[in-house]
């Protein structure tokens, strides 16, 4: 079933490629128009050339200036935002006693800094209506912990406690608030935490995928259209006592 969400403005960070792009096509298709952000604009041009409805804006999460400036641009252009996904994020595979400085504040500013600027600046018109969703894209790893990832883990983790947060301040309001937590997906991510695996472990490429396959209880993949099905029924009719909640899109029980 699919949504109408016609005159609805929604925004997507890390809309460019993989989960991000999965949930603005899913989106656009529903009839919102929807802004996709990220660092390369290349991306979110290739994409926004697919559908009429989808508008491509560079924008760095982890840069308060940037991310006020293309909210304001966006909704003079396409009107209050009412739909807000924070999507955007960073993976690295590295076990805490060999971890610097500059991997764990990059990590924290993408995953969890970048996310609380994107979902603020949102709420700015957001808070306007009598209608808002605020989805983030968490991670199963904000539920329980990945081995040699602590620093992911920590800022997944601390992106589901945002949610439940604001969720809690906004209840009753129109607005809800909720996290999906996704397991492994096939998206273009996956060669890089391939690379990641096999350098810390030693395994080839064929073992490293195999590992994250195997992560997943159903032994495959999550695919994109997977996720975004999540996110298109926390925008839809009925779903408006689902409220800061972790919705795991992980093929089982974990």
């Amino acid at each position: 079933m699919t949504h109408d969400l016609t005159g609805k403005h929604a925004i997507v960070t890390g809309g460019g490629t993989g989960i991000g792009l999965a949930i603005a096509q899913a989106l656009a298709d529903a009839g919102a128009n929807v802004t996709i952000t990220g660092r390369r604009l290349q991306p979110l041009q290739d994409a926004a050339a697919a559908h009429e409805r989808l508008f491509p804006m560079a924008m760095d999460v982890t840069d308060e200036n940037s991310v006020q400036d293309v909210f304001e641009k966006a909704v003079t252009a396409r009107g209050p935002i009412s739909i807000c996904v924070a999507n955007a994020g960073m993976a690295e595979a590295r076990k805490l006693h060999e971890m610097d400085m500059d991997t764990w504040r990059r990590t924290m500013n993408v995953n969890l800094d970048g996310a609380f600027l994107t979902i603020r600046a949102a709420l700015q018109s957001m808070r306007t209506l009598e209608w808002g969703r605020v989805i983030g894209v968490s991670s199963i790893a904000g539920l329980k912990g990945l081995k040699g990832m602590p620093a992911y883990t920590t800022s997944k983790h601390g992106l589901v406690g945002l949610i439940r947060g604001l969720a809690a301040d906004y209840v009753g309001t129109g607005i809800t608030c909720n996290a999906l937590c996704p397991a492994y997906v096939d998206t273009p991510l996956v060669e890089h935490h391939t690379n990641q695996i096999a350098k810390h472990t030693g395994y080839d490429e064929a073992k490293s995928l195999a590992f994250m396959v195997n992560q997943n209880p159903h032994k495959r993949l999550i695919r994109p259209e997977e996720v975004s099905a999540a996110a298109m029924w926390l925008c839809g009719p009925g779903s408006e006592s689902i409220n800061g909640q972790t919705i795991e899109i992980s093929g089982g029980q974990i």
